[in-house]
């Protein structure tokens, strides 16, 4: 297949034309040629082809046309020719959200994001936003949201898409039927559909448990541990993280410590304010954690504790952001280190954090070595990457990589995220990086939907 740029005009004509300029015929083979077959998404409709007289790349499409295979706008495009006469107009990308409960942007607080996504997509794509309601299987169509040239959203509806990038914020919602069932039809219908859904932090450690490359890098995590179990890690390893499965952002995770001449001690996040308990008893311990949760530690996971690099006495850990190429490669995006709050659980921002670059942190914890270290960690992210992705079952894009470094230096992941949060990118010297990271996820689309030349180009 080739593929060849064009800029895709409207023709008020109510017969089934496509008008192609000379250069463009001569691109797509196409001189002498009396109709073709054009493809848009899911729909294609057969027209009469008739040349016209116009420099560079053009395609006109009349009326009858764009109204049966549902091309929503004018503007630059992608064209990949397929069989002889056949052209498939696009990529159609859809990225599947929920909407706002609160009227104002349809997102709500995810609207800024998809707006700078489709904004750096329209010169390649046509892409649009969608929720799970806006999708009628009957006729197989979507209601998309569009964004016009002046920034307003407008609705049209178009053929289910080339490629599905799924970023539905709710982790209950993707565990509903509804849900569930509209995955499998886009995928039943031969649409790529990537980030399946959320990760649970014992799905990773289930899915790596026999990957013996990634194993070495994974600290020790027992999914509903026994307090006989927890007892032993603590004495194993004189502290270990217990945090929920479902978890995100830092909230409900303990830092559990057991020193043999001074008891227990459970640090936490309560409300807005850290909290040191010492128990002079494992058993204690336990009473307190069971009044908190009750059965809800059933959903608990206890994890190994690893001494991180630190600066002022704080731990370090790092988000790596990790992407899918155009060429279907792990690459290491966007990497933002995090230091702990004085007294804090986990490095998370809202919990008294404070974001760095790591070329800052690794400075300040390794001197000269600083720049062996990083690209040591992005080899690492890579080669976990890779191993989540090939014990996966589901199409992977995107991944968000909790790393940490030990102060012997060696590298650990603390949890894998399957839809990260952007909140790196907020830091000056990252927003770079965050337009990378869409620029990754669009490429990743057009690979997806094979609107990619073998090697990368375009």
């Amino acid at each position: 297949m080739s593929l060849t740029s064009c800029h895709v005009h409207f023709s008020p004509s109510s017969e089934r034309i496509v008008f192609l300029s000379g250069s463009l015929l001569r691109s797509l083979k196409m001189t002498g040629k009396k109709t073709i077959n054009l493809k848009f998404g899911h729909e294609s409709v057969t027209a009469a082809v008739k040349p016209i007289n116009r420099q560079g790349n053009h395609l006109y499409l009349s009326a009858a046309v764009r109204q049966t295979i549902k091309v929503p706008k004018t503007g630059s495009i992608s064209f990949v020719q397929g069989e002889e006469n056949a052209v498939q107009l696009g990529p159609l990308i859809g990225v599947l959200t929920d909407g706002s409960r609160n009227g104002g942007s349809p997102f709500g607080s995810r609207s800024a994001y998809i707006r700078q996504l489709i904004r750096m997509g329209e010169r390649k794509a046509y892409v649009f936003a969608f929720t799970p309601r806006d999708v009628n299987w009957t006729k197989e169509t979507v209601n998309g949201y569009f964004l016009n040239s002046s920034g307003s959203w407008y609705r049209k509806v178009v053929p289910l898409p080339d490629v599905v990038y799924n970023r539905l914020p709710s982790r209950y919602a993707e565990t509903t039927a509804s849900i569930m069932s509209m995955r499998e039809r886009f995928v039943k219908k031969g649409v790529p559909f990537f980030n399946w859904s959320f990760f649970n932090k014992s799905d990773v450690y289930k899915l790596l448990d026999r990957d013996v490359e990634a194993l070495e890098h994974l600290p020790e995590s027992v999914n509903n541990p026994r307090s006989d179990k927890i007892k032993e890690m603590l004495e194993k390893h004189q502290f270990i993280y217990f945090k929920p499965t479902a978890g995100s952002l830092g909230i409900g995770i303990y830092r559990l410590t057991y020193h043999p001449k001074r008891g227990y001690f459970a640090r936490y996040r309560r409300g807005n304010t850290n909290v040191l308990l010492r128990f002079t008893n494992f058993n204690s311990l336990m009473r307190m954690l069971e009044t908190r949760h009750g059965s809800g530690l059933g959903r608990y996971v206890s994890q190994q504790g690893v001494r991180l690099i630190e600066i002022d006495g704080c731990p370090i850990d790092f988000r790596f952001h990790m992407h899918k190429n155009g060429n279907n490669e792990w690459v290491p995006v966007g990497i933002g280190a995090k230091k702990a709050g004085r007294g804090s659980v986990t490095t998370h921002i809202k919990n008294g954090g404070q974001l760095l670059t790591p070329e800052q942190a690794l400075g300040r914890a390794f001197g000269d070595k600083a720049d062996e270290m990083l690209e040591k960690a992005k080899a690492v992210s890579i080669k976990l990457s890779q191993a989540i992705e090939r014990n996966f079952p589901h199409t992977l894009g995107e991944l968000g990589l909790d790393i940490g470094i030990d102060k012997d230096g060696d590298i650990w992941m603390f949890e894998a995220n399957a839809k990260p949060g952007r909140s790196i990118f907020s830091h000056p010297s990252l927003r770079s990086q965050g337009r990378d990271s869409m620029a990754h996820i669009l490429e990743h689309c057009l690979f997806l939907s094979k609107f990619k030349e073998q090697g990368g180009t375009e």
